[in-house]
């Protein structure tokens, strides 16, 4: 972009240390964050231990 900012947002197992959903938006708002979160969650299960930073 030639202007502006892209903005990636990443869901990591810590564990296995691999990327389970990730999004990028031209808009920093929390709609793609929750997307990539139900996408992980929708495929992989929901983890005993989740932890967001």
């Amino acid at each position: 972009m030639a202007r502006g900012f892209v903005y990636l947002v990443a869901v990591i197992d810590l564990y296995s240390r691999r990327v389970l959903s990730w999004r990028l938006s031209n808009m920093l708002d929390a709609s793609f964050c929750v997307d990539a979160l139900e996408e992980a969650i929708e495929q992989h299960g929901r983890h005993e231990i989740f932890n967001t930073a």
